[in-house]
């Protein structure tokens, strides 16, 4: 087989492919069925004519038969004329008028056989018209049965071209819906991160700093003030402790719930400080 021949096979398969998909068993049905009704109604008018035709015929032969009784009429009275010669024309003409009633006879019966055999021919074809109605409304109903309950069944077990259709809908809905949250954490980083303000702001991670430690160096030069106002002395800076002790003060007791010796010294010291303070203020 020929590389044409080859194409040409397999454009034929895909069109037959394409057509048997899209191809509905009931338009066919319904389009053969008035393809026979035309034929049914083409058979009748055939008929139709050839009846008028033949009816043609038989006026003809009627007219002939009324020349002939004329004919032999005017023979009678030429021979009690002793007209001879009259009568033999008449019965010339009348012998012509019977060979034309003979001849129209004979196509009038064939006629008559062509048209029993069309009416007979008419007959068969409108009872397998009337037997294919029957045939084709049940395939109609069984096919559209058929697709209902292959719709319902595709429908069921997520099979077809419509679920097809919605589970592509809702995996591209769920990759959107990834990405947008994604995204959204991202802002949200970026943000706590400070990236938006670097990007928004012409001060560095340096000037930051530093307006922090002013600020805070404002609030504590405010607090002073605010105490010398009441009469109260600026707070001393405590030397810082190591944070370790601060837990440790948590912990007093031990496993078998004895006092620890050295959180009672550190409370000894805090309440000598205390008692100190109160002396002072008194």
């Amino acid at each position: 087989m020929g590389i044409l021949s080859r194409t040409s096979y397999v454009i034929r398969s895909k069109i037959n492919a394409l057509l048997n998909r899209s191809e509905d068993p009931g338009e066919s049905l319904d389009y053969s069925y008035e393809k026979m009704r035309d034929e049914l109604q083409d058979v009748k008018q055939g008929i139709a004519d050839l009846t008028t035709q033949k009816k043609r015929l038989e006026i003809q032969k009627r007219r002939l038969e009324e020349n002939v009784e004329k004919h032999n009429s005017q023979a009678r009275e030429a021979v009690q004329q002793d007209r001879d010669d009259l009568a033999r024309q008449a019965l010339e003409k009348k012998k012509s008028k019977m060979s034309q009633i003979e001849e129209l006879e004979g196509q009038i019966a064939n006629l008559q056989d062509t048209q029993d055999n069309l009416v007979e021919k008419k007959n068969k074809l409108q009872g397998r018209i009337e037997e294919f109605r029957t045939k084709k409304e049940t395939m109609k109903a069984r096919y559209e049965a058929a697709e209902a309950s292959t719709r319902v069944s595709e429908a069921m077990t997520g099979v077809g071209d419509e679920m097809d259709d919605v589970a592509r809908s809702i995996e591209r809905a769920e990759e959107q819906t990834d990405e947008m949250e994604a995204r959204s954490e991202a802002m949200d980083e970026l943000e706590d991160s400070g990236a938006f303000e670097d990007a928004l702001s012409d001060k560095d991670s340096i000037d930051r700093e530093l307006e922090e430690l002013s600020s805070s160096r404002e609030v504590d030069s405010e607090l002073d003030t605010l105490k010398a106002e009441m009469g109260k002395a600026p707070a001393e800076e405590e030397p810082e402790t190591d944070t370790e002790e601060s837990t440790d003060l948590d912990e007093e007791l031990n496993a078998d719930g004895d006092v620890d010796v050295d959180a009672e010294l550190e409370d000894a010291e805090v309440e000598a400080e205390l008692d100190e303070l109160k002396d002072d203020k008194s």
